[in-house]
Formats: structure tokens, sequence, C-alpha cells
């Protein structure tokens, strides 16, 4: 993981770890989606550019968020899975939708998903 601060408070090395809008939604992605493919983040919804899409999976990598595979039934395809160090995110990632649901526009919606989550 590339270190963009030489900081030492705990939230800024949180930001840098996981702090911008795409690698959220990744996060949201595996960890309540289930997503594990390329395409499948590219087709999320909220219109990702490939160049990005692939700079933030290679720093999830990097940052020890995701695992990367080769797909054993598909071997040109990969397979990301969120490691225990993305699975310790959940609480974060439910806080995060709990406040917004609360303090947000009346239009959001609690993701279907929500259960997997806490």
């Amino acid at each position: 993981m590339k270190r963009r601060t030489h900081s030492r408070c705990p939230i800024c090395y949180s930001l840098d770890v996981f702090g911008d809008k795409w690698t959220l939604l990744i996060m949201r992605d595996l960890l309540i989606g289930g997503k594990r493919y390329y395409r499948d983040f590219l087709n999320a919804g909220e219109g990702i550019a490939t160049n990005i899409l692939a700079d933030r999976l290679k720093a999830m990598v990097e940052a020890g968020l995701i695992a990367k595979a080769d797909d054993p039934e598909h071997g040109a395809q990969t397979i990301y899975s969120p490691t225990a160090k993305a699975e310790a995110l959940r609480p974060v990632l439910a806080a995060m939708a709990a406040w917004a649901l609360r303090f947000g526009p009346d239009r959001l919606v609690a993701p279907a998903a929500a259960r997997r989550l806490s």
C-alpha cells in the first residue's frame, strides 16, 4: 500500500487505506453484494471507469483488503474475495449506512442484503 501521509493519526491511516468513494463502494459490493468478479464491480451501477476499478482493486490487494485468485472454473477470470482485514470493516459500513439512513435524504433505502453487515 502506498502511504499517502506521514500522520500518526489512526483516522488518517484509515482514510489512506479505504477512504475514497470507489474503494468503499467496492467493499460494499464484496461484503454486502457478494460480488467477486471484475465485471460485477464494473456493472455495479455507480459508473466506475475501468482504469479506476483496476487501480482500486490493485491497491486493495496491496493493502491486504482483498485476495485475488484465478477462477478454477474459468481460468481467464480472476476472483476477488474479502480478507479478514476487509471483514473487520463490516461494522464500519453498517454504521455509515445507519448514519446515512438517519440523516440523509428520504429517498435512501437500506441495502437489501444489509443483514450481512452485522
